[in-house]
Parts: C-alpha cells; structure tokens; sequence
C-alpha cells in the first residue's frame, strides 16, 4: 500500500491531500529516509511524521486489505514507538 493512502487508512492523517502535502514537503520519512508518495508500506517499517512541534514515530503492524478501517483497530495496523 502507498504512504499516503496507508497515512489516511489507519488514521494516522485526516486525509489523503494532507499526507501528500506532508510527503512534498519532506515531513514524512520510513526507515529515517525521506519518501515519495509512491512508496510502498511493508510490515515493520518505522514511519517517522514531524508536526509543527512534534515527532511521531509508528511501527507498521499489518497492512490494510479495506480503504476504511474503524477507528478502534488501529492498534492492529500501527503500533506508537
């Protein structure tokens, strides 16, 4: 699965326009390597997003079979590091 598309399925971001904004402005990184909005997720990948103020690092679980996953099984897909 895209970054981007992985970034709005797990509700890491509100919306796909938004992880592909950050990903152009190089606020997105996996494995500590800036990314393209093509690059494919793989289990066990380390998504590092910086905010305005704060660093958030997520370990990839699993990747999604669905577009939408309910809000309460994000922890099977992503796990906070």
């Amino acid at each position: 699965m895209r970054i981007d598309k992985f970034l709005n399925t797990t509700n890491i971001l509100k919306r796909r326009t938004i992880a592909q904004d950050m990903i152009e402005n190089k606020l997105i990184f996996i494995n500590g390597a800036v990314v393209k909005s093509s690059r494919e997720v793989k289990v066990g990948d380390i998504i590092e997003v910086r905010f305005l103020e704060t660093i958030k690092k997520y370990q990839v679980l699993k990747i999604p079979e669905s577009k939408n996953i309910p809000k309460n099984q994000k922890e099977l897909y992503i796990k906070e590091c």
